[in-house]
């Protein structure tokens, strides 16, 4: 296997922590840049002592410059940066020759008009969404492949999407009647200092936040759409919960008339029985955090509601993992022609 070059672009983040901890026992990756404005000088094993002794522990942070990153000589660059910020990066990245792959919510948004109402502003480089390509392996696979702009999923969306994209194409459900109830560890949040997420305020705790119009929707129901071939607007509620890392997604929907668990169980295994992320727990299994946390599985389960003609979906995954950088380090593997499953 040949060592393909990389780079880290704000790397002193939770899903920058995760992505080096990843490559780390990567066996196609030369890890040769990492950047951070907060750790520059400092190495890898300084900043992060879990990872003395470990591969590419000495390399040190670099200051977050698109020129140094080029000079660096990688050839795949991953922007594990807050949203608003990657757009700075992607395009002279793209300019000298590198492949992107963008953690944030800079590039995931087809139209312009979407993100500003949603983000709150207007699109800093709009001429680059129609490059992107929305990076969920197991529903853009070939397109990932000749990328060279790779807008990777938010948690929550590959939490919801995954589950109703297969009941959407079959017609199974009513694209309408969708609701979603998540709950997300505080991870979720980034590693940041704000009163509402330290420990005393978020410990013995739920609260539901975001509501009514949770940025993630716009993803959301932008791929729901695309599945259904209609509109899809649909409610969402996020909830914070006193855990590290993890989500789980509650998905209710009406089921188009006569369909039942077998239908939903053919469509669910028509698209998933050989992916090697998705494990199917049936109409009898669940979905928890404990069995995902710290892998790149997303776990899906789902129940007829014969009572009130509903399907009942039920999804876990880590959300630093498979919600961001493992799902990013899937695309890698398919950009460089890899097994899905290398590294991860």
């Amino acid at each position: 296997m040949n060592l393909v070059k990389v780079a880290v672009v704000g790397a002193s983040g939770y899903s920058g922590q995760e992505l080096i901890r990843i490559l780390m026992r990567h066996p196609g990756v030369d890890l040769v840049c990492v950047t951070s404005r907060q750790f520059a000088g400092q190495s890898i094993a300084e900043v992060y002592p879990r990872f003395q002794h470990h591969r590419f522990a000495q390399v040190k942070f670099s200051a977050s410059d698109a020129a140094a990153v080029v000079a660096s000589g990688a050839e795949v660059a991953f922007l594990a940066l807050p949203h608003g910020l990657a757009h700075e990066y992607a395009k002279p990245l793209l300019e000298g020759g590198l492949r992107v792959i963008d953690l944030s919510a800079d590039f995931r948004i087809k139209d312009p008009a979407v993100f500003q109402e949603f983000y709150g502003e207007a699109h800093p480089a709009p001429e680059l969404l129609s490059q992107s390509v929305y990076g969920l392996p197991e529903v853009y696979r070939e397109q990932i492949r000749t990328s060279h702009l790779i807008a990777s999923p938010g948690c929550y969306p590959t939490s919801i999407l995954l589950p109703l994209i297969p009941l959407l194409k079959t017609r199974l459900i009513n694209p309408a009647t969708i609701a979603v109830s998540s709950m997300s560890g505080v991870s979720g949040a980034g590693r940041k200092a704000e009163i509402a997420y330290l420990f005393c305020e978020c410990n013995e705790s739920v609260r539901a936040y975001g509501v009514p119009k949770h940025r993630h929707l716009s993803e959301i129901e932008q791929e729901l759409s695309l599945a259904a071939g209609t509109p899809v607007v649909i409610s969402f509620t996020p909830h914070l919960i006193p855990v590290n890392r993890g989500i789980v997604s509650t998905i209710y929907a009406d089921l188009a008339p006569g369909v039942g668990a077998a239908e939903i169980t053919a469509a669910l295994e028509g698209a998933y029985k050989d992916e090697p992320f998705v494990r199917l727990q049936g109409v009898a299994g669940s979905a928890d955090i404990k069995n995902v946390a710290h892998t790149n599985f997303i776990d899906i389960a789902w129940r007829h509601d014969a009572r009130t003609g509903r399907v009942v979906l039920l999804s876990a995954e880590d959300n630093l993992v498979k919600g961001a950088s493992g799902q990013a380090v899937q695309s890698f593997n398919l950009l460089c022609g890899w097994p899905e499953t290398e590294g991860l």
